[in-house]
């Protein structure tokens, strides 16, 4: 049985196994303002998805991650689904996410209808990465 929940203090350890970019005080903001979801299959973790408010006024997926030996079986579309499903009834008309121009995420987000709205090149010297790639999504 497949279910997808909000994230709870007690995913901390799941959480950070898959997500090392998020700071450990953000994950407690997280919990509290429910802007993340655990993917769990018979009540093991196997994905996440976090957000935040692009402008404070559009939801912004800022990481989606699925154990690596689960991939590909249609998880992450699920985790998209259900955020997009919640950011619709709460009323937003749009979504957005971004990947960099490197990485093979970008097809999955066409795949599920986002298109591409722009982007941006870090090239602050230590902080070098290649373009990250904004997508977008009507939620009709």
């Amino acid at each position: 049985m497949i279910q997808i929940r909000n994230i709870q203090m007690s995913d901390k350890d799941f959480w950070f196994s898959l997500d090392r970019h998020l700071p450990e005080t953000e994950f407690e903001r997280k919990v509290r303002d429910r802007r993340g979801y655990v993917l769990l299959k018979e009540e093991n973790p196997l994905g996440l998805l976090r957000y935040n408010l692009f402008w404070d006024n559009t939801p912004f997926c800022t990481m989606l991650y699925v154990s690596g030996d689960v991939q590909g079986q249609g998880y992450g579309k699920m985790l998209m689904e259900q955020w997009e499903k919640d950011m619709k009834a709460q009323g937003y008309g749009m979504v957005l996410t971004s990947t960099q121009v490197d990485e093979q995420a970008q097809h999955f987000y066409r795949k599920l209808g986002y298109k591409d709205c722009g982007g941006f090149v870090v090239d602050i010297e230590g902080q070098e990465q290649p373009m990250e790639l904004f997508l977008i999504k009507a939620l009709t």
